[in-house]
């Protein structure tokens, strides 16, 4: 059994949300034992605290958001996704604003800055939650997204696009912190350019840029790949970090085309069988 941990002291990362393209200055602090992840709204009243877990998620629009009384915060995903592999137990979110910055589009900054800060272990035990039983999300089009028992940590995305740019594309990683900072965390989010413009009128992608998105129209991508299958590792960026709304877990994820709206779903139902244990 493994202990468990916490950051070894402060750090801070300053950019702009991916969605808002509000300015936020966010600070991710050490957190007491058996307190969970939790973000903090420093900007509002009585700074306001929404824990970080699966019963909290409300809303899966081109991101993951929670909220609590009212309170919300969205596009955690790659944090969260950081922190899960980052072993972080326990830690305090603070933001002054509704967002987290979205720096490179990816977790790597995120996994970077909390691996220079190390952690420190506490004095209970980590609880990992250890698949027994085989858990489903069905979507449309065939989507789906399944968790079978499985010693350790694996995960198999297939992706398919009609366009052929992108095509089909298929992951399979055993996460491990090394698999994870070498060949998935840099792995950036991704836009279609003909849908750039009606996401900025709902109020979404004001903060995305050639720089921190993979973006590809009807002639193919505007700009170079980091891996010639980058947006199947997003994918997988991405379910790491909604899966770890539900905790930590031990088993193998097979996804198809699976998004936010899946990911959280197969994290509530998780969550929702041992949140007594959690």
């Amino acid at each position: 059994m493994q202990k468990q941990k916490t950051l070894a002291h402060d750090v801070e990362i300053t950019g702009i949300g991916l969605h808002s393209g509000v300015s936020v200055n966010l600070k991710i602090k050490p957190g007491e034992v058996d307190s969970g992840i939790n973000f903090v709204r420093i900007d509002l009243p009585g700074s306001p605290k929404i824990p970080a877990t699966a019963d909290k998620v409300t809303s899966v629009l081109r991101a993951t958001t929670i909220e609590q009384g009212g309170v919300k915060v969205f596009t955690i995903e790659h944090l969260m996704s950081a922190l899960n592999i980052s072993g972080i137990d326990n830690c305090v979110v603070e933001l002054d604003a509704e967002e987290p910055p979205v720096l490179n589009g990816n977790a790597e900054d995120f996994y970077k800055v909390i691996k220079s800060a190390g952690t420190v272990e506490q004095e209970n035990f980590r609880r990992v939650i250890d698949i027994e039983k085989v858990y489903r999300v069905d979507g449309e089009g065939g989507k789906f997204i399944i968790a079978l028992p499985y010693d350790g940590f694996r995960i198999s995305f297939t992706s398919v696009n009609p366009h052929p740019a992108v095509g089909t594309q298929f992951a399979n990683f055993e996460i491990t912190p090394e698999v994870y900072e070498s060949e998935i965390a840099p792995a950036r989010t991704i836009a279609y350019e003909k849908e750039i413009e009606q996401l900025q009128k709902m109020g979404l992608g004001l903060g995305g840029t050639i720089e921190n998105v993979i973006v590809y129209n009807d002639e193919g991508w505007l700009n170079e790949l980091r891996f010639a299958d980058e947006l199947v590792r997003h994918k997988v960026l991405d379910l790491i970090g909604d899966l770890r709304l539900a905790g930590f877990l031990k088993c193998h994820v097979i996804a198809f085309n699976s998004g936010h709206a899946l990911n959280t779903q197969l994290a509530k139902k998780i969550f929702a069988d041992f949140e007594g244990e959690i």
